[in-house]
């Protein structure tokens, strides 16, 4: 019976594509819901890491070790997924704070080498100037955000999920209960809506008297025009963070969240840019295209709001920054919780009820 609740997803981003995956492949019957093209908003313009990289709480680590690890699992029940485990380099701290992220994070079972200047060249051969020292975590990846989105779901929408262009304008309910939404195209019914509509989502929230506590600020990235090889994985190094993606293209910020684009996001663009082609060894023909300048969806206090409204049935919520890496835990959990009533335990931190309504 649970598996065959109608559900409406709002949001075709990452978290809202992988939310709509799970659903569907658990036998309910699945409606997203965006007034943006699959691959969401935010997503396309991620540096799209997936890590449990310094930072963390241990709580928080745990639940982003265990996401790297149903990427994998996503990336079997779901092949061509643009999908690379091409490992990262890190010196994009001072050194003690380095050596204190290396010591505590190994201690916890995260997979990180100290390299020198000749082992860093071998990683990256095209850096300008290797560094003396940096951390190497051989387990980082990437997925292609935009095309992984879409990817799932299609993949969704061929085992029977509705896939409908709209805006939102107001969360239905009845009796204390969330009955579907209001569109732009008129009333969808649904015996339960999940919110995944990143910056959007406090907006949509608020029509049922929900406060989502959000932040959303901007963070630019520059990319280049598609070039031959010059790196292998990901690189992140004092205030210059890049990569490059399946289709050639170098894509940087001054952190991997993207920086401040400033008062004039052109010319804090051409700036990057000349700082990263200067960081690449055999760059001399690579060339900005565009630049991308996106919103995260970023709660107060850092970390991600997963799961049900206290006080109102028939509403979930997903909403986080690090949406590359949580995805398809996220997605899991989501479609467990709500067909289910199984709350997994990674999750007991991350409740809409940590902040007061």
């Amino acid at each position: 019976m649970a598996a065959s609740k109608q559900v409406i997803v709002i949001g075709a981003g990452i978290i809202g594509a992988s939310v709509a995956w799970h659903l569907t492949r658990a036998g309910a019957q699945v409606t997203v819901i965006a007034d943006s093209a699959p691959g969401g908003v935010a997503t396309p313009n991620s540096f799209a890491w997936i890590n449990a990289s310094w930072g963390n709480p241990e709580t928080y680590f745990r639940l982003r070790i265990r996401a790297m690890a149903e990427w994998k699992r996503l990336a079997n029940d779901l092949p061509g997924l643009p999908l690379a485990w091409c490992g990262g380099l890190n010196w994009d701290l001072q050194a003690e704070r380095l050596e204190a992220y290396a010591d505590e994070h190994s201690a916890w079972g995260y997979g990180i080498e100290r390299v020198g200047r000749e082992q860093v060249a071998r990683i990256e051969p095209n850096l300008a100037e290797p560094p003396d020292f940096a951390l190497h975590i051989a387990e980082e990846g990437v997925a292609e955000p935009a095309a992984t989105a879409k990817a799932l779901l299609a993949d969704a929408a061929r085992q029977g999920a509705r896939i409908l262009s709209g805006t939102v304008t107001a969360l239905a309910q009845s009796n204390g209960r969330i009955t579907g939404v209001d569109t732009s195209h008129g009333l969808v019914a649904a015996d339960e809506v999940v919110i995944a509509a990143g910056v959007g989502s406090p907006d949509i929230a608020a029509t049922a008297g929900i406060t989502l506590p959000i932040e959303t600020p901007p963070g630019l990235i520059v990319h280049s025009r598609p070039y031959r090889k010059l790196l292998n994985g990901l690189v992140h190094a004092e205030r210059l963070h890049m990569r490059q993606t399946a289709e050639g293209r170098i894509i940087a910020g001054s952190d991997f969240a993207g920086g401040d684009p400033g008062m004039d996001a052109e010319a804090t663009a051409r700036a990057l840019f000349a700082v990263t082609k200067a960081a690449l060894r055999g760059a001399e023909g690579l060339e900005l295209d565009f630049h991308t300048i996106g919103y995260r969806p970023n709660p107060i206090d850092g970390f991600p709001i997963i799961g049900r409204a206290e006080g109102l049935d028939g509403l979930y919520v997903a909403v986080m920054h690090s949406g590359i890496t949580l995805a398809p835990a996220v997605g899991l959990f989501a479609a467990r919780e709500i067909l289910e009533g199984e709350r997994d335990a990674l999750l007991a931190p991350y409740g809409l009820g940590r902040f007061a309504q």
